[in-house]
């Protein structure tokens, strides 16, 4: 789509460098040009028309685009009147766009192109044009305020297919739109996937039709006594709707066989005899709960409820949890990961479980979580799955900061933003290769909080270096060049009102 024959205004741009723009993921490569785009009120988006999701990725630039400058760009527009400037996203079949989720920016004058294979690859190529739009418009240039995007090419692509953070909305509930406003966060620093921890010990958080009781009794609970509460299944569509908009994937977790105490609470038919009696739990102690891996009813139950979720989730993955299931007999615990694994597969999911699960006969194609035990992963991936890379002392976005930080626990130990920043996925586990690690996730376990605002403290600015490990080249991680970036997210955290903990080792570039 060319730009209109009109005479264009010749604008003198200051000098620009986009190699020392605050990026966050860093790209795989920059090279700067030194002069600039001018987005303003004569610029309009055009995407190709042969795949709607890729005018879907134009329309959503433009609505952000809105809202931080008030500018109401014509997205595909028929109309070429007083147009000076364009971004196109386009759908290319370049081979040097390798993965999925590549892209290639190249950005001059007068133009902004955008290349990439899929949807998703072009998703996440806007969010770095969201990122290089400055939060002020410079309004010495024309005559009318103009956003100076610096010029030159980016050439990107992620380090792991799989990037993510889990949410607990089962210690504490979470409601529709504080998830919404944590995936908006996850999608502007390029996640692409959030794992939703769905039932615990203290509460069931998602209506099974066929289980009622599940919501009825297990949603009514919560660590320190609160209400609880539960997503109806069209609110559960309603996020997974939202989500799959922003080319982030939802992985529905059901804890078992431990950590099942609300479901047990419910439906008494599940309890394991060698674990304590179901009652309502608002403490936050683990370990004591269990189904009963012997009894065909169970695994009939299990079988309605994966049913239901896998049904409501286009995702390729189901995760079952495994983990701290210490009153199971291990006998009982292999036979019951055995069983369940071929029910998620029966509902065509492929099955994630902490590390727990590779004692158990794992298929290879069923995915181990790495959180406290690296042996487990070990055995995993010598079996051929992948891992994901979730260590606790690294990774647990609910350990505390230090001594004083008003939420979160410490049995992991503390982690400040630089010690969350400073370690590589790729190397973390001695022995294991690269090519078996699936990706990161940041878990986020929510016994000390309890609404969006505590949430956003322990995530934020955490949150940002992960995406950061799951997205850019290990030669990219440093923590000194890191920090200046992060510096830079401050004016974005306060336009979303995310409550970030504002920590000393970074000077915060406020405006």
């Amino acid at each position: 789509m060319a730009a209109c024959q009109t005479e264009k205004e010749e604008i003198n741009f200051p000098k620009t460098d986009l190699a020392n723009a605050p990026l966050i993921p860093k790209p795989i490569k920059t090279i700067p040009t030194g002069s600039a785009f001018g987005l303003d009120a004569k610029t309009a988006i055009y995407t190709s028309t042969t795949n709607p999701e890729f005018e879907k990725v134009g329309q959503f630039l433009a609505g952000n685009i809105k809202s931080k400058t008030g500018l109401d760009l014509a997205v595909n527009a028929a109309s070429e009147d007083n147009l000076e400037r364009l971004i196109y996203i386009n759908q290319s079949d370049s081979v040097d766009l390798e993965s999925p989720e590549a892209y290639q920016l190249y950005i001059k004058r007068d133009s902004i192109l955008l290349n990439a294979k899929t949807a998703a690859g072009a998703f996440r190529g806007i969010q770095t044009i969201r990122q290089l739009i400055p939060e002020q418009s410079n309004d010495t240039l024309t005559d009318r305020p103009i956003w100076v995007i610096p010029s030159g090419k980016i050439m990107d692509a992620p380090k792991y297919g799989y990037r993510s953070s889990m949410l607990d909305v089962s210690r504490h509930f979470f409601t529709v739109d504080e998830v919404k406003k944590y995936i908006d966060a996850l999608a502007y620093y390029k996640f692409n996937t959030l794992h939703l921890h769905l039932s615990d010990d203290q509460g069931w958080r998602i209506e099974i039709k066929s289980w009622p009781k599940l919501t009825e009794v297990g949603g009514a609970s919560e660590v320190g006594g609160g209400e609880g509460g539960f997503y109806t299944q069209e609110q559960y569509k309603d996020i997974v709707a939202y989500a799959a908009d922003r080319h982030i994937t939802i992985v529905p977790e059901i804890d078992m066989p431990g950590h099942t105490n609300a479901a047990s609470l419910s439906y008494p038919f599940l309890h394991y005899a060698g674990a304590e009696t179901p009652r309502v739990r608002t403490d936050m102690k683990v370990g004591y709960s269990s189904f009963d891996a012997k009894k065909d009813t169970v695994y009939s139950f299990l079988d309605d409820v994966i049913g239901e979720i896998a049904a409501m989730t286009p995702g390729p993955y189901f995760h079952i949890g495994g983990d701290e299931s210490h009153v199971t007999k291990k006998s009982d615990y292999i036979l019951f990961v055995e069983k369940v694994e071929e029910i998620v597969q029966k509902h065509n999911k492929r099955m994630i479980g902490w590390n727990e699960i590779a004692q158990a006969e794992l298929d290879p194609n069923s995915i181990a979580q790495l959180w406290n035990e690296p042996e487990n992963a070990l055995k995993a991936a010598e079996n051929g799955s992948k891992i994901i890379i979730s260590p606790a002392k690294k990774a647990y976005l609910d350990m505390q900061y230090d001594s004083i930080s008003e939420y979160g626990l410490h049995w992991a130990g503390y982690i400040p933003v630089d010690v969350g920043y400073k370690w590589d996925p790729e190397t973390y586990v001695e022995g294991l290769a690269k090519e078996n690690i699936l990706g990161i996730e940041a878990p986020l376990w929510s016994e000390t909080i309890s609404n969006g605002s505590e949430l956003e403290y322990l995530a934020f600015p955490r949150l940002i270096g992960y995406g950061e490990l799951g997205w850019s080249p290990s030669e990219h991680l440093n923590w000194d060049d890191y920090k200046e970036r992060l510096a830079a997210q401050a004016p974005y955290l306060e336009a979303m009102e995310i409550n970030y903990y504002p920590t000393k080792l970074v000077d915060w570039k406020k405006e």
